[in-house]
């Protein structure tokens, strides 16, 4: 059985006991969303304002995925959401009734897994949190393959540039000191240990130094 998911509803406050229009509907919202994830065996635990406080509750929380429920507030919500959870990413399904077209673009390049425009219902709760949920481990995943053939790129081109150092050295001792290659390859080696340094710095400095006297 699948552990029940941890959910934090980021949503605008509505003014108490205003009794106008957009209290109401605000209100009606909330009870939608309340009710379709109880339905659904999901564990609610909190609605949050998109504040300058929400990261920090976030942490403190630690759910396993964020609902924003703005209506027509869905990009100023969004930013905040997106802020918060910059250094933590999780995924975010966002239900709103901004079908712009552009805001929707906006959301998902910015991180939303889920824009569900008119879709705050109880039977489609459960398969939308299920697709957000697989399509966000699946951006983690191509994430973490990206993030590390940058750094075997990275380490490819260190290690280039740290054998042309080290070969620009052996060639300075060959052609000042009268060595052979394997010659000047033992002295930097040797000097390195002597220093506890790595070789490329040994060889560095050794350029560095002939660069002075020259």
């Amino acid at each position: 059985m699948n552990p029940v998911l941890r959910i934090v509803a980021v949503a605008p406050d509505a003014v108490p006991a205003s009794g106008d229009a957009y209290t109401v509907r605000l209100a009606d919202r909330s009870r939608i969303l309340r009710i379709a994830l109880l339905e659904n065996g999901f564990n609610l635990i909190a609605v949050l304002p998109a504040d300058t406080y929400l990261r920090e509750r976030l942490a403190q929380l630690q759910p396993d995925i964020i609902i924003v429920d703005a209506e027509s507030e869905a990009r100023d919500a969004l930013e905040h959401v997106v802020m918060a959870t910059r250094d933590e990413r999780r995924p975010i399904v966002m239900f709103t009734n901004d079908d712009d077209s552009d805001n929707a673009r906006h959301a998902v390049s910015a991180g939303v897994s889920a824009y569900i425009v008119a879709g705050l219902s109880s039977e489609r709760i459960r398969p939308i949190l299920d697709v957000a949920m697989a399509r966000f481990a699946q951006e983690q995943s191509l994430r973490k393959e990206l993030t590390q053939v940058r750094l075997e790129r990275d380490a490819r081109t260190t290690e280039l540039q740290e054998r042309k150092v080290i070969d620009r050295a052996k060639g300075l001792l060959m052609q000042r000191h009268g060595m052979s290659e394997q010659q000047a390859y033992d002295k930097l080696r040797k000097s390195a240990m002597d220093k506890n340094l790595r070789l490329a710095d040994i060889a560095q400095r050794l350029l560095d130094a002939f660069e002075l006297l020259d």
